[in-house]
């Protein structure tokens, strides 16, 4: 266990008390506007991009917590949607070389 260095005083934090370096930061629960989520879908919408960033919202520390639910969500979505993709390409595939052979 490491002692302080009195020599570096602590700093107070916005929520009272002393800095603590291992407290993680408070999540941000505020409202997010329509306008936020318009700037959101719009960043989604772009193909590669929004991939990224929707990582980046459901796993980043400072990300607001409504667009980090909506970010894993959406995650959840996309898998889902290409699970049942490959199933139905494998159901074509499969009924062509049933026809074919």
């Amino acid at each position: 266990m490491e002692s302080e260095n009195p020599q570096q005083p602590q700093q107070p934090n916005p929520q009272g008390g002393h800095y603590n370096p291992y407290q993680m930061p408070a999540q941000d629960n505020s409202v997010m506007s329509v306008g936020d989520w318009v700037v959101t879908m719009l960043i989604v919408a772009i193909p590669l991009v929004g991939f990224v960033m929707l990582f980046i919202w459901a796993f980043g520390d400072n990300t607001n917590l409504n667009k980090a639910n909506f970010a894993k969500a959406y995650l959840i979505w996309l898998a889902i949607s290409i699970v049942l993709v490959i199933m139905v390409y494998a159901l074509f595939f499969s009924a062509i070389m049933a026809l074919a052979g």
